[in-house]
C-alpha cells in the first residue's frame, strides 16, 4: 500500500515506522524522540501522547493514525474516529504480543511485516540464554507518589526473561501506587529505576532505598517496542548487572 500517510501517537511505533517505511510518517507526538531528525524530515508535531491536537492531525490528512490502548486516551481515539480518521489501536502487554503488533502496524503502513530489524530482535530474544540466577525487584515508574510496575506489563515481561522477577507482578493493578515504606520492606534483591516516564538518575531515586542495590536502566530499552528491542537484552543486561553490589 504505497503512499500511506501515517500519524503516530506512540513514540516506539514512530521509530518502527520511520525505520521501516521511510516517508510514510507525516505526524508524530512531541515525545517521539527516535529516530533523530524527524523535524528535518518534515514530520509535524501534533502534541503529546495524552493531549494530541485533533485539528493538527486532521490537517495532515492521514490515511492512518496509530495508537496504543495504554499510552493514548480512549477519548482521543474516539474523537479521531468521529472525525472520520482510521485509527489502529495496538495492545502490547508482553514481548510476543509486541512482535505480533509490530508486524500488524508495519503492514498497515505499507511496509514489510517482518523487516530485518524485527527478525533480528526476535532472534536475539529467542536465543537468550537462561538467567544464571533470579532476583526479586520493584520497578518504580514514578515518584510523588511512588508508582511501580504491576501485573501484565511489557516491561515486566522483558525483565522476567532477563532473570528479574517483578515483586508486584500479581498486584490487582497494572501500575499500583505503593507507599515508600512498603517498598523498603518488600523483601527485594534489587530496585530497577528506568529513566522514563519518570527520569530516575544516580542522584534521584537510589537514595530512597538505602542498602538496596539499584539498577539505572534505559526506559527506551525497557518500555519501547521497536528497533531498540534488538539491543535491549545487551543494554538492559549490562545495567542490571551493574546494579549488583
Amino acid at each position: 500500500m504505497p503512499g500511506v500517510r501515517v500519524v503516530s501517537l506512540v513514540p516506539s511505533l514512530t521509530e518502527a515506522v520511520a525505520e521501516t517505511v521511510p516517508g510514510a510518517l507525516v505526524g508524530a507526538t512531541d515525545w517521539c524522540s527516535h529516530p533523530a531528525g524527524l523535524d528535518v524530515l518534515g514530520v509535524t508535531r501534533i502534541g503529546g501522547t495524552k493531549n494530541p491536537s485533533l485539528s493538527a492531525i486532521e490537517a495532515l490528512v492521514p490515511d492512518l493514525v496509530i495508537a496504543n490502548e495504554e499510552e493514548n486516551r480512549p477519548a482521543d481515539v474516539a474523537a479521531l474516529r468521529a472525525a472520520g480518521l482510521e485509527v489502529l489501536v495496538t495492545e502490547v502487554r508482553g514481548l510476543d504480543q509486541a512482535f505480533r503488533e509490530l508486524s500488524r502496524v508495519l503492514t498497515a503502513c505499507g511496509g514489510p511485516p517482518r523487516p530485518r530489524w524485527l527478525e533480528r530482535a526476535e532472534e536475539v530474544w529467542r536465543d537468550l540464554p537462561p538467567p544464571g540466577h533470579r532476583r526479586r525487584a520493584a520497578v518504580p515508574v514514578w515518584r510523588k507518589p511512588w508508582m511501580v510496575l504491576g501485573r501484565d506489563t511489557f516491561a515486566g515481561d522483558l525483565l522476567r526473561r532477563l532473570g528479574v522477577d517483578n515483586a508486584y507482578a500479581t498486584h490487582a493493578e497494572r501500575y499500583p501506587r505503593i507507599p515508600l515504606d512498603e517498598l523498603r520492606t518488600a523483601d527485594l534483591d534489587l530496585v530497577v529505576l528506568p529513566d522514563e516516564p519518570y527520569r530516575f538518575t544516580a542522584e534521584d531515586g537510589p537514595e530512597a532505598f538505602p542498602g538496596l542495590p539499584a539498577a539505572l536502566v534505559s526506559g527506551r530499552h525497557l518500555t519501547w517496542y521497536g528497533p531498540s528491542l534488538a539491543e535491549a537484552p545487551r543494554v538492559l543486561g549490562a545495567a542490571l548487572g551493574a546494579g549488583r553490589r
